[in-house]
């Protein structure tokens, strides 16, 4: 009996050992797979840390209507009773919110995916650092028609409306993609520095972002004649485009009305190749007379980058190299700010916060101007003019004459270049202009 008694005590001491065996063995368990998982979660959220980038642009805030539903691309509509709200000075803006004209649509094309251009590091020394890896993903996964980089394209639609109508659906799609790619997708809101180089036509219902150097003087020319300034683009004189104050600008107005403006307008940007871009405007400013550039970049550019720089070239700006150029704006620590003519098309016109619902190129910059003046409804006798008002002696720059430039740089100050203006590259899809680049 004892016996008995002994050995189911000993069973019950022993099932008892077994329980808090058990018991033990979970809390390890646990205790491993939650430190490996906490580990996981804080390794991915450093890589999305990593690639995420962020720009913050200055300016006082106010809310827009998000982006989802403001935003509608080509077939949007004004709402009927939006009236004329105050305009630039207080005035009331007219009747164009209340026009007829419907913003432009396009047809809808289907469009071949390609690769798009090849990537480099990036050394942009003003905005956002894009890495490698974040190039890697965008040419791995990025599509792109490539025929839109000029006005021919593989296998052509067979009406010319048709084809550019599918050139612009390519471009635009470029746009959102590399936005996709590169931008925070965090809800940002529209300020008033975000639109303050676009011109508003309230009759026809266009907003046009100007891009120095890019068609911008017969751009606004265009706009003058659609709002009755004018008859036609050839009697307007480049101080009358510039200095004139003719043009309402969209950060000229109210909350409501840069609202309004934004969802229902046809927005339009016209780009050009960077370099190109680039080298025309240190031609327009520092190799011709000007009383704005000489002192204000002219001076400080050259007493930096040239040694034993004479008296007069200190005292009056003139002169400067495009080597000392180049020098200025690659430089971390310049001795003077940016300016509208050299600065990226991503900070003037903010593609990736605005969208556009037309993209047009300086190299075919008459063909589309007019394919998008007579989807807007322009008078038929308007078209875009060709002329060249200012320096009209001076051969336009071209490709060529930009490979002069550069030719006087070395190799590695062509790719910090190139680096410089990366985004502008690839947002737009235009090829490397040097083959050494990467």
């Amino acid at each position: 009996m004892f016996w008995m008694e002994y050995k189911a005590t000993d069973v019950r001491c022993g099932r008892r050992r077994l329980g808090v065996a058990a018991m033990k063995l979970p809390c390890s368990f646990w205790f491993v797979l939650l430190f490996g998982a906490g580990g996981l979660v804080l390794f991915i959220h450093l890589q999305e840390i990593s690639e995420m980038v962020q720009q913050q642009a200055p300016g006082v805030k106010f809310r827009v209507t998000p982006r989802q539903t403001m935003m509608k691309g080509l077939c949007t509509r004004t709402e009927e009773g939006a009236r004329g709200d105050p305009g630039p000075g207080g005035r009331p803006g007219g009747d164009g919110l209340t026009s007829p004209i419907p913003p432009m649509q396009f047809p809808a094309f289907e469009w071949a995916q390609q690769s798009g251009t090849p990537g480099s590091r990036e050394l942009d020394l003003g905005g956002p650092r894009v890495t490698k890896r974040h190039r890697k993903l965008l040419l791995k996964n990025t599509p792109a028609v490539r025929a839109h980089n000029s006005s021919s394209s593989a296998g052509p639609p067979k009406s010319s409306w048709a084809r550019l109508s599918l050139i612009q659906e390519a471009r635009k799609r470029l746009v959102r993609e590399v936005c996709a790619k590169y931008k925070s997708s965090s809800k940002r809101t529209v300020t008033p520095h975000h639109v303050s180089r676009i011109f508003v036509e309230d009759e026809y219902k266009l907003l046009y972002c100007e891009v120095p150097k890019a068609g911008c003087s017969n751009w606004k020319r265009v706009l003058m004649v659609l709002g009755g300034v004018a008859s036609s683009t050839r009697e307007i004189k480049h101080d009358a485009v510039h200095y004139g104050n003719h043009l309402k600008r969209l950060d000229g107005f109210d909350h409501r009305g840069i609202a309004q403006r934004l969802e229902s307008y046809t927005k339009v940007l016209f780009v050009r190749e960077p370099f190109q871009r680039l080298v025309s405007a240190f031609r327009d400013k520092f190799e011709n007379p000007n009383t704005y550039y000489h002192p204000v970049f002219g001076k400080p550019i050259i007493s930096k980058y040239r040694a034993n720089a004479s008296q007069a070239a200190l005292r009056t700006g003139a002169g400067v190299t495009f080597k000392e150029f180049m020098q200025y704006l690659l430089d971390v620590h310049r001795p003077v700010g940016m300016d509208i003519h050299w600065e990226h098309v991503n900070q003037l016109c903010s593609p990736c916060l605005l969208d556009y619902d037309f993209i047009g190129k300086f190299e075919t910059i008459e063909e589309e101007a007019n394919f998008l003046l007579q989807r807007t409804g322009a008078p038929r006798n308007l078209t875009f003019p060709s002329f060249k008002d200012r320096h009209p002696q001076a051969e336009r720059t071209s490709a060529r004459i930009t490979q002069q430039y550069f030719a006087q740089l070395n190799a590695s100050e062509r790719q910090r270049a190139y680096d410089f203006y990366y985004m502008d590259y690839l947002m737009f899809n235009y090829s490397k202009p040097f083959k050494d680049l990467y």
